[in-house]
């Protein structure tokens, strides 16, 4: 297998154009390809600018889970620390977690930032909402969002140690609004409310109706936190 390592947006673009796989961390495909084989080549973002940057109100999907730092909301950072273990998240990428994994445990604190991505196709680089990075798949470029007042995340373990860990996040914006992601087992339930933590049971009346009860209670805790409440 041919690794390719593009330095700029336009060389990517021409890999992808030519058939490499997009190869992330490797935490993912690497097994697949031991089953299935190796492709002719693959294409990793790792020496791309824009797809490592860091700050600023940006995180480049090429970027490792354990680089996530102070330079991006406290949510995120959370979350990006919850990933797997140690050894994980110094393979794992941004783009492979929100875009190449069924669990995505970045996607709820994504999602409570009012985030959107910048995705690479071999024709350019598009704007996408979450809802088609995470329908399409796509090749992260970075991740954009807005910065909120204060935002929180909870990811909690099944005790029989058999599901897939409930994640909670919450955050408010400057404008006041209360944005709040639940995922339990592989499922995402998202929802907003103009008048924080007021607006909590409204959302467990709508969007968040089909949220167990144990995860209605860790979502009560996590706004709690972002509304003082």
């Amino acid at each position: 297998m041919r690794l390719r390592l593009p330095t700029s947006v336009s060389e990517a673009r021409q890999c992808l154009s030519e058939g490499a796989i997009p190869v992330g961390g490797a935490t993912l495909v690497w097994a697949v390809w031991q089953r299935d084989g190796f492709p002719e080549q693959a294409v990793s973002l790792r020496n791309v600018p824009e797809a490592t940057a860091v700050g600023d109100g940006v995180l480049g999907g090429a970027v490792l889970l354990h680089q996530v730092d102070d330079r991006v909301p406290e949510v995120l950072r959370t979350a990006a620390k919850g990933v797997g273990t140690g050894s994980v998240r110094r393979t794992a990428t941004v783009g492979g977690n929100l875009a190449g994994s069924s669990l995505r445990d970045l996607l709820p604190a994504a999602i409570v930032l009012d985030a959107w991505a910048e995705v690479l196709t071999a024709d350019g680089v598009d704007e996408v909402d979450l809802a088609e990075l995470e329908a399409k798949a796509p090749v992260l470029l970075a991740l954009r969002w807005r910065e909120p007042v204060r935002g929180a995340y909870a990811k909690v373990a099944d005790p029989a140690g058999g599901e897939v860990p409930t994640i909670v996040a919450a955050a408010v914006d400057t404008g006041g609004v209360l944005r709040v992601a639940v995922r339990e087992r592989y499922e995402v339930s998202r929802g907003s409310a103009a008048d924080g933590g007021d607006g909590v049971e409204e959302l467990f009346a709508g969007a968040l109706a089909g949220v167990s009860e144990a995860g209605r209670a860790l979502v009560r805790e996590q706004v709690a936190r972002v509304t003082g409440a």
